[in-house]
């Protein structure tokens, strides 16, 4: 089963619009877990918007299953990664002022860049993944820079799914495949919801993970966090 990670971010964003601690990110984490999430996902930005730096201190402290930091590599965030030690570590090229993750790493224009990076995060124990498009050129030097995994970025696949299905899906389950070929476990993430999740985790050679948050906690408001997750792992199925 492809295991769901949840990307606490919005419930970050939710607390930070009025102050205070309500809702309680650390709290929320846990019972995601009890309800049945194996992992917790953060993001942590240079301007805090959301994630802040010290809650993820807090959530080292807490979180039970698998741990995974997603974020840019500058030196703050190398730090604090190495200082966590989380399960995973995700590399996203998202630049200070963007809104969210909206494209892959050029694994070739990168190479160096990322391997030196990896080659760190890998020394002292932490998984790395790295947010890609399918692009098989890209892919296939993300194997030359030493990453573990790689995380694909669906945003495309949810796009065009009500379109066409089996078009959206085509160059994600041909990039899965070639990935595995050459030994990389494979992520996914951003824009999977209830409606396109089955259909993507079905059709895509050994998934491992999806991390998923703005729509999950979007659900969350209607269905309830416990109910959301639930209905979550059920397409995981």
């Amino acid at each position: 089963m492809t295991r769901l990670s949840v990307n606490i971010n919005k419930i970050a964003t939710i607390r930070n619009a009025r102050g205070g601690n309500n809702p309680d990110l650390i709290k929320v984490a846990i019972d995601c877990e009890k309800f049945g999430a194996q992992g917790i996902t953060v993001h942590p930005r240079p301007d805090e918007r959301h994630i802040r730096y010290d809650d993820v201190y807090k959530l080292k402290e807490v979180v039970e299953t698998e741990f995974n930091i997603e974020g840019y590599p500058n030196k703050r965030f190398i730090d604090l990664v190495l200082e966590i030690k989380p399960e995973q570590v995700t590399l996203v090229p998202d630049s200070p002022d963007v809104l969210t993750s909206n494209a892959g790493w050029d694994t070739i224009n990168n190479k160096s860049f990322l391997k030196d990076i990896i080659s760190e995060f890998k020394n002292a124990g932490i998984r790395t993944s790295i947010f890609i498009e399918t692009d098989i050129s890209l892919i296939e030097n993300a194997k030359d820079i030493g990453t573990d995994r790689i995380e694909l970025y669906t945003e495309p696949y949810a796009e065009n799914f009500f379109k066409n299905k089996e078009n959206a899906i085509l160059p994600f389950s041909k990039a899965a495949k070639r990935a595995s070929e050459i030994g990389l476990e494979i992520n996914a993430g951003h824009d999977l919801d209830l409606d396109n999740l089955k259909y993507f985790n079905k059709n895509i050679q050994s998934l491992k993970e999806v991390s998923i948050g703005h729509a999950l906690i979007s659900d969350a408001l209607y269905f309830g966090l416990h109910n959301t997750i639930q209905m979550y792992l059920n397409q995981l199925k």
